[in-house]
């Protein structure tokens, strides 16, 4: 079957010339120009020698030229490999050269660090955004504005709905990053179905805080906006106060985000200062949302938020909440249509129903990627017997809803017993002072692991860690309450929102085993 994931622009643009693709402060691109401008990048692309099939690196921050780029590498034939802005030579030096770049589209800021990780990898063509226009650009590379010199009205290349469209790589905590190959079916799927579900519309203007080179930010917001005709308003990189400003002048009915993108708006100093009244819904993925957060976010801004779940492997949704009135408080909803999700056990049985089944969910359907490109022990490893398997840990009611209790990865084993850190999280979060947590295993040469909370304050609140020890110990059996707490700032946070619990190192004293069994409670 033929299929090229740019269709779902030349379509919106075909229906609805006129109407503004995208915002980003005092600019606006019709999706009419929008259309011509990625076929100017598309023909351009092909002239420079890309061929149909060639990878291309995109590492920009959310900006037009990201949308125009990726749809006008797609229009090429090519595939679109999304990086991140804040990556280094080394890294970006393995990228390009696992992914075979034949080109790359940066932005300036980072343009030396691209060109560094590009050096010794032979001919790749480097175009990069200028900020505004006139700066000089790294030597070696060329202006992004080269490209728009090319055909608008370019016909966009024939591919097959199975051939692969993007390519991204997971963050590559536990070794080398791997590419998880997306279709074009993969991600039109994705967002087709998702807008059924949020009831998108020509009229939503929705919001891009979620960085585009990330999935969640890429196939949620920007794909689904322009599939269905809506209009998307930028924010380079998320700050509060500029979201807050570009909801309230462009009007925003959806609003997608992390739970740390919540926490931000809703403690916000100057809230009260905005109009943020017009939207309708929330959605939230990426990282496990507190009930507490999502029940005050809701209370304050009166919308529902309605909880996901997916992975960069799985184009990225494959399960969500439908409605406020067909909603699971917690949950991540059921699968979407053309998806199945079971729990399994370690000899990958399905578990039944019940919170205290709790086993690994895996995946197939639509959304599941083809593999990891260049990859295939490692694609063997999370594909067993046709299934995804996720890595993350969790159960299924009775009604079919599913529960997230933790990363398989970041579950604590203490003298034996299992400790989930969300459920732990959870309860932190349930007193009044805590404005973010983040629970952590601290190895422990009597039990293996110790259970560690890292904690920053809401502002102006107080509290001990003997305080916050006690009000968890209360309400958790024995061996699951954090023996260390420890207050923060902040956490560590990443691009894409989430909260980095590699980055969060206990105290040198609690790293000290003697200061650690003095302040051992038992």
């Amino acid at each position: 079957m033929s299929l090229n994931l740019a269709v779902i622009l030349k379509e919106s643009a075909a229906e609805r010339p006129e109407k503004p693709a995208l915002i980003m402060g005092p600019t606006v691109l019709s999706y009419t120009q929008l259309d011509a401008l990625s076929g100017q990048v598309a023909s351009s692309l092909r002239r420079s020698g890309v061929q149909v099939g060639d990878k291309v690196g995109l590492m920009l921050p959310n900006v037009p030229q990201f949308v125009i780029a990726y749809f006008g590498i797609l229009k090429a034939g090519a595939v679109v490999v999304p990086m991140n802005v804040l990556l280094k030579a080394p890294e970006l030096a393995f990228l390009l050269g696992d992914s075979e770049a034949r080109a790359l589209v940066t932005w300036q800021d980072v343009a030396r660090e691209a060109i560094t990780g590009a050096a010794d990898l032979g001919e790749i063509d480097t175009y990069v955004v200028s900020a505004t226009g006139s700066e000089p650009i790294a030597e070696g590379s060329r202006e992004f504005r080269e490209l728009l010199q090319g055909d608008p009205g370019f016909e966009m290349e024939s591919t097959s709905a199975e051939d692969t469209a993007v390519i991204l790589y997971t963050s590559g905590t536990t070794g080398r990053p791997k590419g998880a190959e997306l279709t074009h079916f993969n991600l039109f799927m994705n967002c087709h179905i998702l807008g059924q579900l949020f009831g998108a519309q020509p009229e939503d203007v929705q919001i891009a805080v979620l960085p585009l080179f990330h999935s969640y930010g890429q196939s949620v917001v920007m794909n689904t906006t322009i599939h269905y005709g809506g209009t998307i308003t930028m924010v380079p990189r998320f700050d509060p106060v500029a979201a807050m400003e570009a909801i309230q002048r462009d009007r925003v009915t959806l609003f997608q985000g992390v739970p740390t993108m919540y926490l931000a708006l809703l403690h916000h100093p100057e809230l009260a200062n905005y109009d943020l009244s017009s939207m309708r819904m929330g959605g939230a993925g990426g990282a496990s949302m507190p009930g507490e957060v999502m029940t005050a976010f809701e209370n304050t801004f009166g919308i529902t938020i309605l909880e996901g779940y997916g992975l960069s492997e799985t184009s990225p949704t494959v399960s969500f909440n439908r409605s406020a009135k067909q909603r699971k408080f917690l949950s991540i909803g059921k699968p979407l249509w053309g998806i199945e999700m079971r729990i399994v056990d370690e000899q990958h049985q399905q578990l039944p129903p019940g919170s205290d089944n709790v086993g690994e969910i895996v995946i197939r359907g639509h959304a599941v990627m083809k593999g990891y490109y260049k990859n295939p022990q490692a694609t063997a490893e999370v594909m067993k017997g046709g299934w995804f398997h996720s890595g993350d840990m969790g159960y299924v009611d009775e009604d079919g809803y599913f529960f997230i209790v933790d990363r398989k990865k970041e579950m604590i084993i203490r003298g034996g017993y299992n400790v989930y850190p969300r459920e732990i999280e959870e309860i932190l979060y349930g007193h009044p002072a805590v404005g973010e947590a983040a629970v952590i295993g601290i190895p422990d040469d009597q039990y293996g692991e110790e259970v560690g909370a890292a904690v920053a304050l809401k502002p102006g609140a107080r509290a001990t860690p003997e305080e916050l020890r006690e009000y968890v110990k209360e309400r958790v059996a024995a061996y699951k309450y954090p023996r260390h707490i420890w207050f923060v700032e902040e956490l560590p946070i990443g691009a894409t929102g989430k909260t980095l619990k590699r980055q969060i190192k206990p105290p040198t004293a609690l790293s000290d085993r003697a200061a650690a069994h003095a302040v051992h409670t038992g």
